[in-house]
């Protein structure tokens, strides 16, 4: 699996350096444009729910030019946070979640956002792929996080046969090595939005056709089917 999955990263890497889309994921841009801060990557991820990469950055470029620390959201105004995030999608929602989850930093983890997964499964509306993602973005500590890029992807080349993000995880955790964990979610996302897309995946320019489970099994067959 070790080469297998080293192979296939390198691939994936050179096909999306190489695509006309230059675009960074909504948390590579977020990580580099607040220094990689823990508590931003946290809130910017909460954000990042159902909401396209551009919205996610315009919500969280708005919301941290006033609210830009545990302390300082933990005292602000839902109505002004809602106002301020409404690029987001459930804007609403969101608002009364991440004001929850600053004062649940301020006041039980000291001011400071948890660098383990037990921990931060603690705070409001954190889920494993969020947990997940303030470890890679925020700390730089392998995990995996798994959205529907990344499920969708590891189904779709045949290095998991899950049905759910959770169930994704866990096999790719098992047979992954951790050295190669911390840039699974970017080159995965990455490679989701320019070329293994939900609907009609480019197959045309992709290079991993050989080893794809998808490709052989769905592709080839309807080629052949049409053929007939």
């Amino acid at each position: 699996m070790e080469s297998d999955i080293q192979t296939i990263l390198t691939q994936i890497r050179h096909m999306v350096n190489n695509s006309d889309d230059k675009r960074k994921t909504a948390l590579a841009q977020l990580k580099e444009e607040e220094a990689q801060d823990p508590f931003r990557i946290l809130i910017g991820t909460i954000l990042s729910h159902r909401t396209r990469d551009e919205n996610t950055t315009l919500a969280a470029r708005r919301l941290f030019s006033k609210y830009g620390t545990p302390e300082k959201l933990a005292q602000a105004d839902v109505k002004e946070v809602t106002a301020l995030i409404k690029p987001a999608g459930f804007y609403n929602v969101k608002a009364k979640n991440i004001i929850q989850v600053a004062r649940q930093i301020v006041t039980e983890f000291k001011g400071v956002v948890p660098d383990n997964l037990q921990d931060l499964l603690k705070l409001k509306s954190v889920g494993r792929k969020t947990a997940n993602c303030v470890l890679v973005y925020g700390y730089n500590k392998p995990a995996i996080p798994v959205d529907t890029h990344v499920h969708r992807i590891s189904n779709r080349l045949g290095l998991v046969n899950t049905r759910t993000p959770e169930e994704t995880e866990e096999r790719l955790v098992e047979h992954i090595p951790e050295k190669y964990w911390i840039n699974i979610n970017e080159l995965f996302v990455r490679f989701g939005q320019t070329i293994c897309k939900p609907a009609a995946p480019r197959c045309d320019i992709c290079t991993l056709t050989n080893v794809c489970r998808y490709y052989n099994e769905v592709v080839v067959k309807e080629k052949l089917k049409n053929k007939a």
